[in-house]
């Protein structure tokens, strides 16, 4: 029988890339599937996040409207999913760590999807020791600031407290936030992009000045507003709409090199199959503006 496998999707590659636009040696991007939710505390279901997003890929038109492009053409391989450490968050975190560094090492464009929020530490950690003059980018309904949570330093509320310990972060969308994270935002004299009583504040000039050359971008999917994203773990009223986000990516993308991303809390459970396909979505569009916009 004659080999016919180019004209096949792949079931298990993001948006079903056949394997001339999913080599690993040639793909220029490494999507990385985390289902990882060891810390949730109210709706536990992140773990599937992953599956739900490749699976809703599948449906993604490859051909880009804005940017005029298949986005798929610098090729995107799609690894195993990491398989959980359930001993404690801290050994999961080094096991993201480990497999991301792997990666950057082979100068591969990190792609990761979780999950819970957790799992940005590793990925954030080995991104600081590959690229100088770095920072990361977090959209995000909550600080995660918290310097211990539920017994832990390296669960969900905890995560970006950690990155701090590691490069700067700008953070953009935040609605909501506890005593403590209020009281280390004043200590540390930083300043969130709050959207606040559902008005959109967020100027991209700010937004792009207080970013490194580098950029790793991290979005908690709670960012959006619930009309539109409902399947979260923690999804909090308000908060930012489809545009609102793409816009302000693609800015960041124009002004700014963007080494990396994840996408993380989305809870295929709590909410319509649309949401899982607004984060596939989502995920093509920011790969599309990391490799064809700006920088």
């Amino acid at each position: 029988m004659s080999d016919i496998s180019h004209l096949l999707s792949q079931p298990g590659n993001f948006a079903g890339l056949p394997s001339q636009h999913s080599d690993y040696k040639s793909s220029r991007v490494t999507v990385l599937p985390v289902p990882y939710d060891g810390t949730t505390e109210w709706h536990s279901g992140t773990r599937n996040g992953p599956r739900a997003i490749i699976e809703a890929s599948y449906y993604l038109e490859w051909y880009d409207i804005e940017l005029g492009k298949e986005l798929h053409s610098m090729g995107i391989h799609t690894l195993p999913s990491i398989e959980p450490v359930m001993d404690s968050p801290e050994a999961m975190a080094e096991r993201v760590y480990s497999a991301a560094k792997s990666l950057l090492d082979e100068n591969k464009f990190i792609v990761m999807l979780g999950g819970e929020h957790s799992i940005s530490y590793g990925s954030i950690k080995a991104c600081t020791q590959k690229f100088a003059d770095f920072s990361v980018l977090q959209l995000d309904a909550h600080t995660d600031l918290r310097d211990q949570y539920l017994g832990t330093k390296f669960g969900h509320g905890c995560v970006m407290r950690r990155a701090l310990e590691l490069c700067p972060v700008t953070q953009v969308g935040i609605r909501s936030m506890s005593l403590e994270e209020q009281e280390f935002i004043n200590s540390r004299h930083l300043s969130p992009f709050i959207v606040d009583d559902n008005s959109l504040n967020l100027s991209h000039s700010d937004i792009i000045d207080s970013l490194s050359k580098n950029v790793y971008i991290t979005i908690d999917l709670d960012v959006l507003d619930p009309s539109i994203m409902a399947a979260v773990g923690t999804p909090e009223p308000g908060g930012l709409g489809w545009n609102d986000v793409l816009s302000l990516l693609r800015a960041v993308a124009e002004k700014r090199k963007i080494v990396g991303f994840d996408l993380v809390e989305l809870c295929p459970d709590q909410g319509p199959a649309s949401c899982s396909f607004t984060a596939a979505k989502l995920t093509y569009k920011l790969i599309g503006y990391s490799f064809f916009v700006g920088m």
